[in-house]
């Protein structure tokens, strides 16, 4: 398990190295998960330990989602004052979302799958 939350975090920081050394406008950690998935599909298969590492980590998930709500009730004056125009992005971003992954879907059936 500690092998696997070693990989986790090396590839974490080559993330980080990589953007600050090449002005990456995103988030290192999002570029060190990319690392990780390219990694992981070279190989073909997860190690035990990465497993273990990540089923571990993914046990703490909610407590990140703290923080978030904590910022709702500290902002509650703004969100009720621009409730309109939060819950219309919301819903127009859903909406768009679904339309895109739909169209994707459809695009990378295989050719016998596509529905006519």
């Amino acid at each position: 398990m500690l092998g696997g939350l070693l990989a986790i975090l090396f590839c974490q920081l080559l993330g980080e190295i990589l953007v600050l050394s090449l002005d990456i406008p995103v988030p290192g950690a999002v570029v060190g998960m990319l690392l990780l998935l390219i990694a992981l599909m070279v190989q073909g298969e997860v190690a035990t330990g990465l497993r273990t590492a990540g089923e571990g980590l993914l046990k703490y998930l909610p407590l990140m989602l703290v923080p978030s709500g904590v910022g709702l009730m500290v902002h509650l004056e703004l969100i009720a004052r621009d409730w309109l125009a939060i819950v219309l992005a919301l819903v127009l971003s859903t909406v768009v979302t679904f339309v895109v992954t739909a169209l994707l879907m459809e695009r990378l059936k295989k050719p016998e799958e596509r529905v006519k």
